[in-house]
């Protein structure tokens, strides 16, 4: 019974020992160089013209972007240049109180943060929603349609606030505005 085994034996290890020759060679030509794992011309014909494609579309698109972006930005300064030479709206910087007169039924609508002093005649504050102006001096919030006391400082928060003339009247103002 010994004598029957030793075939069956070296039949078995003969084919583990092929098989393991031939996961070793097959291991071992991958990424050579006459089998490299990525061909240089892969890269040259296919990856490399992908990629720029994507740097193009992205690079285009952010232009794209910077253009609407600059074009929002001159158009700005375009419209600020020529309300400045109509004379109907002005920006008062470094702290300086421009002075407006204004006639009855004129408004001054001014950006956030921009002060109004009413010195002399009637107004009223213009606010589509609250809060409309802040009276500093009195510590107080005014409404659309209050009307606005003599000698007070009142702070726009929100811009589109401003005040309307009852009657003719003289402001001090400090900050960006329009007249209307």
């Amino acid at each position: 019974m010994k004598q029957k085994k030793w075939p069956v034996r070296l039949i078995s290890g003969g084919l583990m020992t092929l098989a393991l020759v031939g996961v070793a060679v097959a291991a071992g030509q991958q990424g050579s160089k006459n089998d490299p794992l990525v061909t240089l011309s892969y890269l040259n014909d296919q990856a490399l013209p992908a990629i720029l494609e994507q740097v193009d579309d992205k690079v285009a698109d952010k232009q794209t972007e910077l253009e609407k972006k600059l074009d929002a930005v001159v158009d700005g300064y375009v419209q600020e240049v020529e309300s400045k030479l109509n004379g109907s709206s002005g920006s008062s910087s470094g702290g300086v109180f421009q002075i407006v007169n204004l006639k009855a039924g004129q408004t001054v609508v001014g950006t956030a943060a921009c002060e109004f002093l009413l010195r002399s005649g009637t107004a009223v504050c213009v606010s589509d929603s609250a809060p409309g102006l802040i009276d500093t001096t009195a510590g107080s919030t005014l409404s659309g349609g209050s009307a606005l006391t003599a000698n007070h400082l009142y702070l726009a928060t929100i811009d589109g606030r401003g005040v309307k003339a009852s009657t003719d009247v003289t402001i001090m103002v400090r900050g960006s505005y329009t007249i209307q």
